[in-house]
Protein backbone atom coordinates (compact mmCIF):
# COMPACT_ATOMS: atom_id res chain seq x y z
CA UNK A 1 0.00 0.00 0.00
CA UNK A 2 1.46 3.51 -0.68
CA UNK A 3 3.06 5.78 2.51
CA UNK A 4 0.70 7.15 5.43
CA UNK A 5 3.93 8.47 7.65
CA UNK A 6 7.47 9.12 6.77
CA UNK A 7 11.18 9.69 8.76
CA UNK A 8 12.99 12.21 7.35
CA UNK A 9 16.62 12.61 8.59
CA UNK A 10 17.48 16.30 7.75
CA UNK A 11 16.02 19.77 7.76
CA UNK A 12 17.51 21.22 5.09
CA UNK A 13 16.55 22.36 1.68
CA UNK A 14 15.75 18.51 0.61
CA UNK A 15 14.07 17.48 4.11
CA UNK A 16 11.99 20.42 4.80
CA UNK A 17 10.38 20.35 1.01
CA UNK A 18 10.13 16.62 1.16
CA UNK A 19 7.79 17.00 4.37
CA UNK A 20 5.39 19.66 2.25
CA UNK A 21 5.34 17.30 -0.60
CA UNK A 22 4.24 14.65 1.32
CA UNK A 23 2.14 16.50 3.40
CA UNK A 24 0.53 17.71 -0.03
CA UNK A 25 -0.27 14.23 -1.06
CA UNK A 26 -2.04 13.91 2.42
CA UNK A 27 1.00 11.75 3.79
CA UNK A 28 2.48 12.31 7.81
CA UNK A 29 6.37 13.07 8.44
CA UNK A 30 8.50 13.37 11.17
CA UNK A 31 11.53 15.41 10.27
CA UNK A 32 14.94 15.06 12.69
CA UNK A 33 17.31 17.34 12.48
CA UNK A 34 20.71 17.02 14.47
CA UNK A 35 21.03 20.83 15.15
CA UNK A 36 19.69 22.61 17.95
CA UNK A 37 18.44 25.18 15.86
CA UNK A 38 18.37 25.97 12.18
CA UNK A 39 21.48 28.55 11.64
CA UNK A 40 21.88 30.16 8.40
CA UNK A 41 24.67 28.05 6.30
CA UNK A 42 25.74 29.25 2.88
CA UNK A 43 25.15 32.16 1.44
CA UNK A 44 22.82 33.16 -2.07
CA UNK A 45 21.17 31.03 -4.01
CA UNK A 46 19.75 30.64 -7.23
CA UNK A 47 16.65 29.06 -7.97
CA UNK A 48 15.98 28.38 -11.61
CA UNK A 49 12.52 28.13 -13.32
CA UNK A 50 12.79 24.07 -13.15
CA UNK A 51 12.94 24.59 -9.50
CA UNK A 52 10.97 27.61 -8.74
CA UNK A 53 7.15 25.73 -10.29
CA UNK A 54 7.66 23.28 -7.93
CA UNK A 55 7.97 25.77 -5.09
CA UNK A 56 4.80 27.15 -6.49
CA UNK A 57 3.32 24.01 -6.41
CA UNK A 58 3.63 23.57 -2.58
CA UNK A 59 2.38 27.14 -2.16
CA UNK A 60 5.74 28.89 -1.27
CA UNK A 61 6.36 31.33 -4.44
CA UNK A 62 3.97 34.05 -4.07
CA UNK A 63 5.63 34.77 -0.63
CA UNK A 64 9.19 33.84 -1.75
CA UNK A 65 8.72 36.89 -5.54
CA UNK A 66 8.22 39.73 -2.81
CA UNK A 67 11.75 38.80 -1.01
CA UNK A 68 13.82 38.19 -4.28
CA UNK A 69 15.23 39.43 -7.22
CA UNK A 70 14.97 38.28 -10.52
CA UNK A 71 17.62 39.33 -12.53
CA UNK A 72 17.11 40.42 -16.04
CA UNK A 73 19.58 38.46 -17.76
CA UNK A 74 22.76 35.93 -16.61
CA UNK A 75 26.04 37.17 -18.09
CA UNK A 76 29.26 35.59 -18.91
CA UNK A 77 32.20 37.95 -18.68
CA UNK A 78 35.98 37.43 -19.15
CA UNK A 79 37.89 38.02 -15.71
CA UNK A 80 40.56 39.48 -17.71
CA UNK A 81 38.97 42.48 -19.55
CA UNK A 82 35.44 42.69 -17.67
CA UNK A 83 34.10 42.70 -21.83
CA UNK A 84 30.55 40.50 -21.60
CA UNK A 85 31.13 37.42 -23.78
CA UNK A 86 27.02 36.49 -23.64
CA UNK A 87 23.80 36.63 -21.71
CA UNK A 88 20.95 34.76 -21.69
CA UNK A 89 17.81 36.56 -20.94
CA UNK A 90 16.01 35.98 -18.03
CA UNK A 91 13.43 38.28 -15.77
CA UNK A 92 10.44 38.33 -18.03
CA UNK A 93 11.46 36.25 -20.35
CA UNK A 94 12.51 33.29 -18.47
CA UNK A 95 8.68 33.30 -17.23
CA UNK A 96 7.81 33.64 -20.96
CA UNK A 97 10.19 30.86 -22.13
CA UNK A 98 10.14 28.07 -18.74
CA UNK A 99 6.75 29.12 -17.32
CA UNK A 100 8.21 30.09 -13.72
CA UNK A 101 10.58 32.73 -12.48
CA UNK A 102 14.59 32.61 -11.82
CA UNK A 103 14.77 34.65 -8.83
CA UNK A 104 18.15 34.72 -6.29
CA UNK A 105 17.88 35.31 -2.65
CA UNK A 106 19.51 34.66 0.09
CA UNK A 107 19.96 31.03 1.22
CA UNK A 108 18.30 31.71 4.77
CA UNK A 109 15.26 33.28 3.24
CA UNK A 110 13.96 29.89 1.45
CA UNK A 111 14.87 28.21 4.74
CA UNK A 112 12.55 30.67 6.68
CA UNK A 113 9.90 29.94 3.93
CA UNK A 114 10.36 26.10 3.93
CA UNK A 115 10.36 26.09 7.97
CA UNK A 116 7.20 28.31 8.46
CA UNK A 117 5.22 26.33 6.24
CA UNK A 118 6.11 22.80 7.89
CA UNK A 119 5.44 24.44 11.59
CA UNK A 120 1.93 25.54 10.32
CA UNK A 121 1.26 22.00 8.74
CA UNK A 122 -0.14 19.65 11.04
CA UNK A 123 1.02 16.58 8.74
CA UNK A 124 4.93 17.58 9.35
CA UNK A 125 6.66 17.84 12.82
CA UNK A 126 9.98 18.85 13.45
CA UNK A 127 12.41 17.30 15.73
CA UNK A 128 15.50 19.77 16.48
CA UNK A 129 18.41 18.43 18.45
CA UNK A 130 18.06 15.00 17.49
CA UNK A 131 20.87 12.73 15.96
CA UNK A 132 20.49 10.14 13.57
CA UNK A 133 23.04 7.69 14.61
CA UNK A 134 22.07 3.61 14.07
CA UNK A 135 18.74 3.59 15.17
CA UNK A 136 16.22 5.58 13.72
CA UNK A 137 15.18 8.54 16.39
CA UNK A 138 11.46 8.04 17.73
CA UNK A 139 8.91 10.06 16.44
CA UNK A 140 5.08 10.55 16.56
CA UNK A 141 4.34 7.47 14.92
CA UNK A 142 6.03 4.30 13.05
CA UNK A 143 7.41 5.10 9.68
CA UNK A 144 6.64 3.20 6.73
CA UNK A 145 9.53 4.96 4.19
CA UNK A 146 12.89 6.64 5.83
CA UNK A 147 14.22 9.56 4.08
CA UNK A 148 17.82 10.16 4.00
CA UNK A 149 18.00 14.15 3.57
CA UNK A 150 21.52 14.60 5.62
CA UNK A 151 23.36 16.05 3.06
CA UNK A 152 27.31 15.14 1.60
CA UNK A 153 28.00 13.45 5.23
CA UNK A 154 25.21 11.47 5.11
CA UNK A 155 24.80 8.93 8.28
CA UNK A 156 21.85 7.59 7.11
CA UNK A 157 23.46 6.64 3.59
CA UNK A 158 25.83 4.41 5.47
CA UNK A 159 23.22 1.86 5.87
CA UNK A 160 22.67 1.50 2.10
CA UNK A 161 24.86 -1.01 0.48
CA UNK A 162 26.70 0.22 -2.42
CA UNK A 163 25.65 3.84 -1.59
CA UNK A 164 27.45 6.76 -2.74
CA UNK A 165 30.89 7.65 -0.68
CA UNK A 166 31.53 11.48 -0.03
CA UNK A 167 34.93 12.82 -1.89
CA UNK A 168 36.82 16.21 -2.59
CA UNK A 169 35.91 17.42 -5.68
CA UNK A 170 39.23 19.23 -6.21
CA UNK A 171 37.87 22.43 -6.08
CA UNK A 172 37.13 25.41 -3.22
CA UNK A 173 35.33 28.24 -3.11
CA UNK A 174 35.95 31.80 -1.47
CA UNK A 175 32.51 33.42 -0.33
CA UNK A 176 31.67 36.68 0.72
CA UNK A 177 29.46 39.70 0.10
CA UNK A 178 29.47 43.26 -0.59
CA UNK A 179 27.52 46.32 0.08
CA UNK A 180 25.55 48.01 -3.20
CA UNK A 181 27.25 51.25 -2.34
CA UNK A 182 30.80 49.76 -2.34
CA UNK A 183 29.67 47.20 -5.60
CA UNK A 184 32.69 48.28 -8.53
CA UNK A 185 30.94 48.94 -11.88
CA UNK A 186 31.46 45.27 -13.37
CA UNK A 187 28.37 44.31 -11.25
CA UNK A 188 25.26 44.79 -12.24
CA UNK A 189 22.15 44.63 -9.87
CA UNK A 190 20.06 43.78 -12.82
CA UNK A 191 21.98 40.13 -13.72
CA UNK A 192 23.78 37.54 -12.71
CA UNK A 193 27.62 37.69 -13.50
CA UNK A 194 29.89 34.76 -14.02
CA UNK A 195 33.75 35.96 -14.77
CA UNK A 196 35.73 33.59 -16.26
CA UNK A 197 39.65 33.12 -15.94
CA UNK A 198 42.21 30.52 -16.51
CA UNK A 199 41.81 27.89 -13.49
CA UNK A 200 38.99 29.98 -11.68
CA UNK A 201 35.72 31.86 -12.28
CA UNK A 202 33.70 33.80 -10.06
CA UNK A 203 29.97 34.19 -9.79
CA UNK A 204 28.26 37.14 -8.68
CA UNK A 205 24.72 38.33 -8.16
CA UNK A 206 22.33 40.89 -6.02
CA UNK A 207 20.66 39.54 -3.27
CA UNK A 208 17.46 41.82 -1.94
CA UNK A 209 17.61 40.79 1.17
CA UNK A 210 21.64 42.29 2.22
CA UNK A 211 21.10 45.37 -0.28
CA UNK A 212 24.03 43.79 -1.78
CA UNK A 213 25.70 41.42 -3.84
CA UNK A 214 26.71 37.63 -3.38
CA UNK A 215 29.96 36.46 -4.55
CA UNK A 216 31.58 32.93 -4.67
CA UNK A 217 34.58 32.34 -6.29
CA UNK A 218 35.79 28.75 -7.17
CA UNK A 219 38.70 27.62 -8.40
CA UNK A 220 40.89 24.48 -7.68
CA UNK A 221 42.91 23.81 -4.51
CA UNK A 222 43.81 21.03 -2.20
CA UNK A 223 42.60 20.72 0.99
CA UNK A 224 41.65 17.68 4.03
CA UNK A 225 38.88 15.16 4.22
CA UNK A 226 35.70 16.69 6.02
CA UNK A 227 37.20 20.21 6.20
CA UNK A 228 34.25 22.36 6.55
CA UNK A 229 33.97 26.21 5.85
CA UNK A 230 35.48 28.29 7.83
CA UNK A 231 38.13 31.63 7.96
CA UNK A 232 41.01 30.98 5.22
CA UNK A 233 44.54 30.17 6.07
CA UNK A 234 47.46 32.07 5.11
CA UNK A 235 48.27 29.43 2.18
CA UNK A 236 44.31 29.64 1.13
CA UNK A 237 44.78 33.60 0.86
CA UNK A 238 47.69 32.80 -1.21
CA UNK A 239 46.07 30.33 -3.06
CA UNK A 240 43.25 33.19 -3.82
CA UNK A 241 45.50 36.25 -4.99
CA UNK A 242 47.31 33.65 -6.85
CA UNK A 243 44.30 32.48 -8.85
CA UNK A 244 43.17 35.93 -9.47
CA UNK A 245 46.74 37.44 -9.78
CA UNK A 246 46.60 37.85 -13.77
CA UNK A 247 42.37 39.16 -13.31
CA UNK A 248 41.87 42.85 -14.41
CA UNK A 249 42.77 45.28 -11.48
CA UNK A 250 38.92 45.80 -10.88
CA UNK A 251 38.55 42.18 -9.71
CA UNK A 252 42.49 41.66 -7.74
CA UNK A 253 41.52 45.32 -6.02
CA UNK A 254 37.91 43.96 -4.85
CA UNK A 255 39.26 40.95 -3.42
CA UNK A 256 42.40 42.71 -1.99
CA UNK A 257 40.45 44.59 0.36
CA UNK A 258 37.76 41.98 1.89
CA UNK A 259 38.76 40.60 4.66
CA UNK A 260 35.63 39.21 5.93
CA UNK A 261 36.16 35.86 2.88
CA UNK A 262 35.05 32.41 4.02
CA UNK A 263 36.55 29.25 2.49
CA UNK A 264 34.60 26.35 1.73
CA UNK A 265 36.06 23.49 0.55
CA UNK A 266 33.65 21.93 -2.21
CA UNK A 267 32.56 17.73 -1.66
CA UNK A 268 30.54 15.60 -4.15
CA UNK A 269 29.70 11.92 -3.79
CA UNK A 270 30.64 9.09 -5.79
CA UNK A 271 27.58 7.07 -8.17
CA UNK A 272 26.19 4.44 -5.82
CA UNK A 273 22.62 3.22 -5.11
CA UNK A 274 20.31 5.87 -3.45
CA UNK A 275 17.59 3.01 -1.85
CA UNK A 276 18.01 -0.28 -0.31
CA UNK A 277 15.57 -2.10 -1.84
CA UNK A 278 13.32 -1.90 1.19
CA UNK A 279 12.12 1.10 3.07
CA UNK A 280 15.52 3.87 2.87
CA UNK A 281 15.81 6.29 0.31
CA UNK A 282 18.68 9.41 -0.29
CA UNK A 283 17.73 12.93 -1.84
CA UNK A 284 19.54 15.56 -2.35
CA UNK A 285 23.09 15.58 -1.48
CA UNK A 286 23.13 12.77 0.34
CA UNK A 287 22.13 10.84 -3.00
CA UNK A 288 24.50 12.95 -5.81
CA UNK A 289 26.15 16.09 -3.71
CA UNK A 290 27.30 17.67 -6.92
CA UNK A 291 29.92 20.90 -7.98
CA UNK A 292 28.31 24.42 -8.33
CA UNK A 293 28.77 24.48 -11.92
CA UNK A 294 25.32 24.22 -13.38
CA UNK A 295 23.79 26.05 -10.18
CA UNK A 296 21.65 23.32 -9.60
CA UNK A 297 22.20 21.66 -6.41
CA UNK A 298 19.15 23.24 -4.23
CA UNK A 299 17.34 22.70 -7.63
CA UNK A 300 17.81 19.35 -7.83
CA UNK A 301 17.08 18.77 -4.14
CA UNK A 302 13.69 20.41 -4.40
CA UNK A 303 13.00 18.86 -7.57
CA UNK A 304 13.84 15.29 -5.59
CA UNK A 305 11.75 15.89 -2.97
CA UNK A 306 8.76 17.06 -4.90
CA UNK A 307 8.69 13.84 -7.08
CA UNK A 308 10.00 11.15 -4.77
CA UNK A 309 6.52 12.28 -2.76
CA UNK A 310 4.46 11.52 -6.14
CA UNK A 311 6.07 8.13 -6.55
CA UNK A 312 5.49 7.25 -2.67
CA UNK A 313 1.79 8.11 -2.75
CA UNK A 314 1.00 6.21 -5.24
CA UNK A 315 2.69 2.58 -4.81
CA UNK A 316 3.95 0.17 -2.37
CA UNK A 317 7.47 1.69 -1.02
CA UNK A 318 10.08 -0.74 -1.80
CA UNK A 319 8.54 -0.21 -5.61
CA UNK A 320 8.13 3.29 -5.04
CA UNK A 321 11.94 4.45 -4.47
CA UNK A 322 13.09 1.94 -6.71
CA UNK A 323 11.17 3.82 -9.12
CA UNK A 324 12.22 7.15 -7.84
CA UNK A 325 15.94 6.21 -8.19
CA UNK A 326 15.60 5.04 -11.76
CA UNK A 327 13.52 8.06 -12.84
CA UNK A 328 15.94 10.34 -11.33
CA UNK A 329 19.37 9.11 -11.92
CA UNK A 330 19.84 10.08 -15.73
CA UNK A 331 18.78 13.74 -14.85
CA UNK A 332 21.42 14.06 -12.39
CA UNK A 333 23.79 12.28 -14.50
CA UNK A 334 23.18 14.43 -17.64
CA UNK A 335 23.47 17.35 -15.04
CA UNK A 336 26.93 16.28 -13.55
CA UNK A 337 28.29 16.44 -17.10
CA UNK A 338 26.76 19.54 -17.81
CA UNK A 339 28.69 20.96 -14.91
CA UNK A 340 31.90 19.26 -15.78
CA UNK A 341 32.03 21.06 -19.28
CA UNK A 342 31.34 23.97 -17.43
CA UNK A 343 33.76 23.94 -15.29
CA UNK A 344 36.30 23.19 -18.63
CA UNK A 345 35.33 26.14 -20.16
CA UNK A 346 34.74 28.52 -17.39
CA UNK A 347 38.29 27.74 -16.08
CA UNK A 348 40.13 27.68 -20.07
CA UNK A 349 43.32 29.11 -20.72
CA UNK A 350 45.39 29.46 -23.82
CA UNK A 351 43.68 28.68 -27.38
CA UNK A 352 40.85 27.10 -25.77
CA UNK A 353 40.01 30.25 -23.90
CA UNK A 354 39.98 32.45 -26.94
CA UNK A 355 37.76 29.80 -28.94
CA UNK A 356 35.19 29.74 -26.25
CA UNK A 357 34.78 33.57 -26.43
CA UNK A 358 34.55 33.59 -30.34
CA UNK A 359 31.95 30.87 -30.02
CA UNK A 360 30.03 33.24 -27.26
CA UNK A 361 30.50 35.70 -28.82
CA UNK A 362 29.03 34.81 -31.61
CA UNK A 363 26.02 32.97 -30.06
CA UNK A 364 22.81 34.44 -29.91
CA UNK A 365 20.77 34.48 -26.56
CA UNK A 366 18.10 32.53 -27.82
CA UNK A 367 20.21 29.70 -29.01
CA UNK A 368 21.69 29.80 -25.48
CA UNK A 369 18.47 29.83 -23.83
CA UNK A 370 17.39 26.50 -26.02
CA UNK A 371 20.87 25.16 -24.62
CA UNK A 372 18.98 25.57 -20.95
CA UNK A 373 15.94 24.40 -22.12
CA UNK A 374 16.04 20.79 -20.86
CA UNK A 375 17.12 22.31 -17.24
CA UNK A 376 14.81 24.96 -16.76
CA UNK A 377 11.89 23.81 -18.92
CA UNK A 378 12.01 20.25 -16.55
CA UNK A 379 8.11 19.58 -15.05
CA UNK A 380 8.94 17.27 -11.85
CA UNK A 381 6.18 14.84 -11.47
CA UNK A 382 3.61 15.65 -8.91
Amino acid sequence: MPVEHAAIIGAGIAGLTAALALARRGISSDIFEQAPELAEVGAGLQISPNASRVLAELGLLDGLISLWLEPQSIRLISGSSLRELAAVPAGSFARSRWGAPYGVLHRKTLQKALLDAVNANPLCQLHLGTRFESDLPQGRRSSDVIIGADGVWSRLRQTIPGAPAPQFSGNVAFRFTIAEAEAPGFLDRASVSALLGSSAHMVCYPLKETDGFNMVAITAGNTVPQDWQGEPTRAQQELLRSRFRRWHPAVTGLLGRHSDITFWPLFETTPGKWQDGDKTVLIGDAAHAMMPFAAQGAAMAIEDAFELAAFLATRPVSEAISLFERHRMPRIAKLRQRGAFNRFAYHASGPIRIGRDIVLLLKPPQSLAADLDWIYGYRSIG
